[in-house]
């Protein structure tokens, strides 16, 4: 029977005995809750979970393309697409890119996502050169224009992947998780780039039509634990590996909650978590938002919630509210951002 060991993360400015420090991070743990597909959870103390395990959810997680793990960050969206859900269109042209990208980190972004295909449900797939000629100039211009934090390519192609690394991105984020492209994997670790990698279910076109899962929370892990070893097969080691659940790709609400209540499994894998849930769809339906612009403050509350587990980066386009949220979370709980004294 296998077993999974999830964390149950703490943060609180007192001290607990035997409590370890979760991923080097800001929550520490002394219990898990052990999971399998066969038997009802049980919760036990820290001296149950077997050592290689404890060492995977204990150890530092490396910087992602320079910018440390040990605080809660925040990954800024930027599309340049016609069809993205909320905000297709706005920024596509280099110099509008360019002023919203010192928008974004004057509200205090930490490193920047570009995308050039929308993969919202329904959206149909983009040409690699189409895709190309929409992220590698603007890339290009940023770098140009004295933009020095680490930039991501949002995308599935090794080509496009490619044509972005050498515009001046140094992180490759992948939806498919290397199932639409596998030499996504090859390009990255060609290039010592660290990478992303999402669980998806289907292509985005059908994705939501009738997703479907066994126990949707140890599902998604094994599909990620996968990836993760092709990722690794290829040459990337997992220092360099991010991993996202993928809230909404192939996942209907009572999925997506189902992966938030337990987040923090994923730690398991020896990796940092990113978390993308900004203005989804979920996000309107639970909290009664219709547009997504307006969907800010809740997606806020739930970042509160995955940072509290952990989960070190959230991908957003409200930066500004998603600062103030860190800042505020950090300060009330009386420690500030900074990594807990607690080992």
């Amino acid at each position: 029977m296998t077993r999974y060991f999830r964390p149950i993360p703490l943060r609180d400015p007192a001290a607990i005995p035997g409590a370890k420090l979760l991923a080097g991070g800001w929550c520490h743990f002394d219990r898990v809750e052990v999971l399998s597909r066969n038997a009802a959870p049980r919760i036990v103390p820290i001296e149950a979970v077997p050592p290689d395990i404890l060492t995977r959810l204990t150890a530092p997680r490396a910087d992602l393309g320079g910018v440390s793990l040990n605080t809660p960050r925040i990954m800024a969206i930027l599309n340049l697409t016609p069809d993205s859900f909320s905000d297709g269109g706005r920024f596509n042209a280099p110099d509008a890119a360019l002023r919203r990208v010192h928008e974004m980190l004057d509200q205090g972004a930490d490193l920047l996502d570009i995308g050039g295909e929308s993969t919202r449900p329904g959206a149909v797939e983009v040409p690699a050169e189409e895709e190309i000629a929409r992220t590698g100039p603007v890339i290009a211009a940023l770098r140009r224009g004295g933009v020095t934090v680490p930039i991501s390519i949002d995308t599935r192609k090794a080509a496009v992947a490619r044509a972005a690394l050498a515009a001046g991105a140094g992180i490759v984020n992948d939806i498919s998780g290397l199932r639409f492209d596998p030499q996504v994997a090859e390009v990255a670790a060609a290039a010592g780039a660290p990478i992303v990698l999402m669980h998806s279910e289907g292509l985005p076109e059908t994705m939501q039509d009738d997703p479907r899962y066994d126990h949707v929370l140890l599902d998604v892990y094994d599909a990620l634990e996968a990836a993760v070893a092709g990722a690794e097969a290829a040459g990337i080691p997992r220092a360099r590996i991010m991993v996202d659940p993928g809230i909404g790709f192939g996942k209907r609400d009572p999925h997506n909650l189902a992966l938030l209540a337990r987040i923090s499994l994923f730690h398991g894998l020896g990796c940092g978590v990113l978390l993308g849930v900004s203005r989804k769809g979920m996000i309107g339906r639970i909290g009664g938002v219709a547009v997504p612009e307006a969907r800010g403050a809740a997606s806020a509350a739930v970042g509160l919630w995955a940072i509290s587990q952990g989960i070190q980066m959230l991908r957003v386009h409200d930066i500004e509210v998603h600062r103030q949220m860190i800042a505020l979370w950090g300060a009330a709980s009386g420690t500030g951002s900074e990594k807990d004294d607690q080992t």
